[in-house]
C-alpha cells in the first residue's frame, strides 16, 4: 500500500469517526429545540417597541415591493416603525415608487443615502433615527411570514438574548437545480446547525435575512460593529455573523425560531453562489478566531461544534487530495475513500429526509459533489486570501444621510457594484 492510500484511508476514516460524533450529537441537541414548548409569557414585560430596518441596494423592483408588503401585513400587538434605507442605488426610483405606495402609512420612513456606503453604515444610518426597544434586520430580497416579527419579539422578552433569528428558506427555490440544492442547505443550516447551538443560547451566526437585536444591546456594540478590522484592513462582509459574536461576547444569549418563518433569494447561477460562499468563508474563518476566547465559557458542544465544522473540512479535504493522488500516480482507484463517504452522504441524506418529513432531501447527495470539486477549493483559497477585503471594500466614506420622509425625493449619487445584499 502507497503512502498516498495510506494517508486517504487515515484521513476519511478520521473524518467518519469526528462527523459521527459530531452529527449524533448535533441531532440530539437539534431535535431537542424544535420540538421544545414555547417559553410562557413574561406577564410583567410590556409589550416592546419593533424598529425594523431594511438596507436596499440596487434590488429589482418587484423584490422590495414583496419584502415592503410582507412588512406591512405583520400582526404584532406593539409599536412597529419600519426603515427603508437606499444604499446610493442606481436604481433608486423603486425606492422613490415605494415610498408612495406607502406615503399614508405613518410607520414608513424612507432614507435615501447619496452614495453607497456600505450595508452596515445603512443600517446605522437607520438606527440612529429609530428609539424601538428591538431591531429587526431584514434583508430587501426577503419576505417575512405575518407572525416573525411578534415571535422573535416574544423569544427577545427575555432580558439575557441579545439577539434571536427566524428560519431561512429559499423564495426561488424552484427554479433551477442549483436554488433547490440552497433551499435544502438553508433548511439543515437552520435546523441541524443553529437549533443545535440555540440549545444552549449561543447561536454563532444570526443570519442577516431575518434577524432581531435588543437596542441596548447594540447601540453598546456599534462602535465595533462599525469599525470592525482585519490585519489593519476594514472588514465589511460577514456582518451578521460578527454582530451575533459580538452580542456572545457582551455576555448575550442568541437564539434560534425555527417557526419564524423568512423566504430569501438565492443565487440560481454557479458564479454568484461561488462569489458569496467565497465572502462567508472569509467571514466566518475571520470571526471563528475572533470566537474562541468565548469558548472555555460555553458548553463543551459549542467546542464539538468548531472542531467538527472545521476539522471535519480539514480531514475531507486531505482525504480527497490524497485519493485524487493515489488516483493519478497508481492508476489504482481509492474504493475505500469513495466507499466512506458515500456512506456519509447517505446516512446524512436520509436523517435529513426523515427529520424534514421529504424525500427531496435525498437528492442533497448532489450538494457531496459541489463540497468536494467546488466549495473546498474556494474555502482554501478564501483560507490563503484571508487578509483580502478589498475586492468587497466600498471605502471609508462618511456619508450624512438624507431622510425623506412621507413625500420628499433626494437623488442618490452612483452607486459602484449592482450586486444586491445577501446576509448569511
Amino acid at each position: 500500500m502507497t503512502l498516498l492510500a495510506t494517508t486517504s484511508i487515515a484521513a476519511v476514516s478520521l473524518y467518519a469517526m469526528l462527523s459521527t460524533v459530531y452529527k449524533s450529537a448535533q441531532f440530539f441537541h437539534a431535535r431537542r429545540t424544535t420540538i421544545s414548548t414555547p417559553a410562557k409569557d413574561i406577564e410583567t414585560t410590556p409589550v416592546p417597541s419593533v424598529d425594523v430596518i431594511v438596507p436596499c441596494f440596487n434590488e429589482d423592483p418587484i423584490v422590495l415591493s414583496e419584502c415592503l408588503a410582507s412588512l406591512a401585513e405583520q400582526d404584532y400587538a406593539g409599536k412597529l416603525r419600519f426603515y427603508v434605507v437606499d444604499d446610493g442605488s442606481k436604481n433608486h426610483d423603486a425606492v422613490v415608487a415605494q415610498r408612495a405606495v406607502y406615503a399614508d402609512d405613518e410607520r414608513f420612513n424612507f432614507t435615501i443615502l447619496p452614495k453607497n456606503v456600505g450595508k452596515r453604515k445603512a443600517q446605522i444610518a437607520a438606527i440612529t433615527q429609530s428609539s424601538g426597544d428591538l431591531i429587526l434586520n431584514v434583508d430587501s430580497d426577503t419576505t417575512i411570514a405575518p407572525d416573525v416579527v411578534s415571535k422573535l419579539a416574544h423569544k427577545m422578552r427575555d432580558p439575557a438574548v441579545g439577539a434571536a433569528m427566524g428560519q431561512m428558506k429559499a423564495s426561488n427555490q424552484a427554479d433551477t437545480w442549483l436554488t433547490r440544492l440552497i433551499d435544502m442547505e438553508y433548511w439543515l443550516a437552520c435546523n441541524e446547525e443553529r437549533a443545535a447551538q440555540a440549545r444552549f443560547g449561543a447561536v454563532m451566526c444570526c443570519c442577516g435575512p431575518c434577524a432581531m437585536y435588543r437596542r441596548s444591546a447594540m447601540l453598546s456594540l456599534l462602535d465595533q460593529y462599525q469599525t470592525q478590522l482585519y490585519r489593519g484592513k476594514p472588514s465589511d462582509f460577514g456582518e451578521d455573523r460578527h454582530l451575533t459574536i459580538l452580542m456572545l461576547s457582551a455576555g448575550f444569549r442568541t437564539e434560534y425560531v425555527p417557526s419564524a418563518i423568512a423566504a430569501t433569494v438565492v443565487p440560481d447561477t454557479i458564479g454568484v453562489y461561488l462569489r458569496q460562499q467565497l465572502r462567508w468563508a472569509r467571514s466566518t474563518f475571520r470571526d471563528t478566531l475572533l470566537a474562541l476566547p468565548l469558548m472555555p465559557g460555553l458548553d463543551r458542544y459549542l467546542t464539538l461544534d468548531v472542531i467538527g465544522q472545521n476539522g471535519g473540512l480539514l480531514l475531507l479535504a486531505l482525504s480527497v487530495l490524497t485519493g485524487i493522488g493515489q488516483f493519478a500516480l497508481t492508476a489504482t482507484v481509492p474504493w475505500w475513500t469513495i466507499l466512506v463517504i458515500g456512506s456519509m452522504t447517505l446516512v446524512r441524506c436520509s436523517v435529513a429526509a426523515y427529520r424534514a418529513r421529504e424525500l427531496r432531501f435525498l437528492g442533497f447527495a448532489l450538494h457531496t459533489l459541489v463540497n468536494i470539486f467546488l466549495l473546498i477549493p474556494l474555502k482554501a483559497y478564501a483560507l490563503c486570501t484571508l487578509s483580502n477585503s478589498d475586492w468587497l471594500s466600498r471605502g471609508s466614506v462618511t456619508v450624512a444621510p438624507t431622510v425623506g420622509q412621507q413625500g420628499a425625493t433626494k437623488m442618490p449619487g452612483r452607486a459602484t457594484s449592482e450586486i444586491a445584499y445577501s446576509g448569511e
